[in-house]
């Protein structure tokens, strides 16, 4: 599996490094926002696919336990 938090951190260093006003760093900057969203996105899936599993001793939807 990917490491999406490492990945995000080193796209959002790079962004940081293209701070002129340039054509290059402007279209490098809007390329690399786009990168970082669809790997927060992807992070962020990743974190929503898990399986929550119930505990065996809960019971009903009141959350009475015993």
């Amino acid at each position: 599996m990917s490491d999406y938090p490492a990945a995000r951190l080193h796209l959002e260093r790079a962004f940081d490094y293209l701070y002129g006003q340039d054509e290059i760093s402007k279209n490098a900057r809007e390329a690399l926002d786009l990168l970082i969203e669809a790997v927060a996105t992807a992070e962020h899936k990743k974190r929503d696919d898990r399986k929550v599993l119930r505990h065996p001793s809960f019971r009903g939807s009141q959350g009475l336990r015993g």
